[in-house]
């Protein structure tokens, strides 16, 4: 699925209008059927309903749906606020027609002293600003954003919660923000909605289609895209009857070291799940054992260091390489990690320590082979590229330094943000909380490292393996649950994820 900047999405509105053709008013209309029907199958018809409206757009979808629902007998209160402007266009026909319904009150809010105070169990309707918005709130929108903020009341925002930026919140008052139980957003998730620091204000997500014109959004060109299933599913290979096990790729894993020797079997176990056809784990010597007892089906090839990994083997077998999961960070182990980056390897997936050994040595970021991945959590990521105030100004950073190095840079987290060189960011769809736990990225690597292995593209093989372990880990809570999932979890819901994905 495309994302869209809020601009963007007023130019597919625009060409919607133009290409199907439907009028403006006829669009809103189109709109506030497809919130009513959610609220009416979601929302008890004993619970009064306060709208609250703005002077724009957003405030016309708001008038259009308490009288969609005032028709199905809801109890709808509706506060107009103007804020020193008159409805005008479409939202000034929605309000004659709920005048000459007659079945909503209406009450207008034109200074402090008539903000209402909200009883919590109303149910607050909020459609004062949309996504248009491009000012922090203040004066007298602030104060009933605050107001419906300290009610205690479930708000559901129309579009977007007032006050959010459909992008760039960083010089937002974040302050001056509905907090949403329930966001109701319209054909596209908002490019903020998928950044963890508002969560507190969407709530709960919603994405209602409203039938925007399939020619105007391919018209409109973007950056941003969000990772369905059905997208997903084209992507993976179909196996050819005569297949063998040389025709899925042979993978080198590097990993463990003394007492991580559990990341590299997660890891081998995630990339074998994955498909590849071979999988050689390159372990310190005492790991020799633990790798055969707990992955039979890996081959192992034994570092002369007893403890790290001091040195590679040599490359030309192998079809891809993954390295990090448990890997420390010794003198030596470095060493060997820059002798691996000079060999230039063509399908690489770089993760953990490996990470922080090139956090270390930004030198060494000069000497990335091109289109290798690398999956840090944020934390890494920082250690990477540099801090950063929010998760907006974070994705302008993590876009520079994938241009720059010409990598593709993988960021762990709810709706994980894969970027590419050429600009183009892609946010996932699959995931849940139970997956914050120890060892869940190592399945990562293992699992993008068997793609590679398998001669999908560096770009497939992360956009797949992103979403294949959201997938799995989605089904492991539903058998086990957030709280009690664990990373080898994941890996036993891998071939589960395959067939949804089939």
């Amino acid at each position: 699925m495309k994302l869209f900047t809020c601009a963007q999405i007023s130019e597919i509105d625009r060409l919607t209008m133009k290409l199907e053709p439907i009028s403006s008013i006829d669009l809103m209309e189109r709109a506030s059927v497809k919130v009513a029907d959610w609220i009416i199958q979601n929302i008890g018809i004993d619970r009064p309903l306060w709208f609250f409206a703005g002077p724009g757009n957003n405030g016309g979808d708001a008038l259009a749906l308490a009288r969609l629902l005032a028709l199905c007998n809801f109890d709808c209160t509706v506060f107009i606020a103007g804020l020193g402007r008159e409805l005008k266009g479409d939202p000034a026909i929605n309000l004659q027609r709920l005048e000459e319904q007659g079945k909503v009150l209406l009450k207008k809010i034109d200074s402090e002293e008539t903000i209402p105070e909200i009883p919590s169990e109303v149910i607050v309707i909020d459609g004062l600003f949309g996504s248009g918005l491009n000012k922090p709130l203040d004066g007298l929108a602030e104060k009933i954003v605050r107001q419906i903020n300290l009610s205690g009341a479930k708000v559901i925002s129309i579009d977007i919660p007032s006050g959010l930026f459909g992008e760039d919140n960083s010089n937002n008052n974040l302050s001056a923000v509905i907090r949403a139980s329930h966001t109701l957003t319209f054909q596209f998730p908002k490019i903020s909605f998928l950044f963890p620091e508002n969560h507190q204000f969407t709530g709960s997500l919603e994405v209602l289609p409203i039938g925007l014109t399939p020619e105007a959004i391919t018209q409109t060109e973007s950056n941003y895209f969000y990772l369905t299933k059905e997208y997903i599913s084209g992507k993976i290979k179909k196996r050819d009857k005569f297949s063998h096990k040389g025709t899925f790729g042979h993978a080198l894993l590097i990993a463990g070291s003394y007492g991580k020797m559990g990341a590299a079997v997660l890891s081998a176990k995630a990339c074998l799940r994955s498909g590849v056809g071979l999988l050689t784990s390159h372990v310190p010597r005492l790991g020799y054992e633990i790798i055969q007892n707990s992955v039979p089906e890996a081959m192992t090839s034994i570092d002369s260091s007893e403890t790290v990994f001091s040195e590679h083997p040599d490359l030309s077998v192998f079809s891809a390489i993954g390295i990090g999961p448990g890997l420390d960070k010794k003198a030596a182990t470095q060493l060997a990690f820059r002798k691996l980056l000079l060999e230039q390897p063509k399908r690489m997936v770089i993760d953990a320590d490996a990470l922080n050994i090139l956090a270390e040595n930004q030198d060494w970021l000069d000497i990335l082979p091109e289109n290798v991945i690398l999956t840090p959590h944020p934390k890494e990521f920082e250690r990477l590229a540099g801090s950063s105030t929010n998760s907006y100004e974070r994705l302008q950073i993590q876009l520079q330094f994938s241009a720059k190095y010409k990598v593709i840079v993988v960021c762990k987290g709810a709706h994980t943000c894969i970027a590419f060189p050429n600009g183009n960011v892609y946010f996932n769809s699959t995931g849940n909380p139970g997956m914050a736990t120890g060892g869940s990225g190592d399945v990562l690597t293992g699992i993008i490292l068997g793609l590679l292995a398998q001669s999908y593209s560096p770009e497939d093989a992360a956009l797949i393996g992103v979403h294949l372990h959201g997938l799995a880990g989605d089904l492991a809570a539903a058998k086990f649950s957030q709280q009690a999932m664990i990373a080898g979890d994941i890996v036993e819901q891998l071939g589960a994820a395959f067939f949804q994905l089939e």
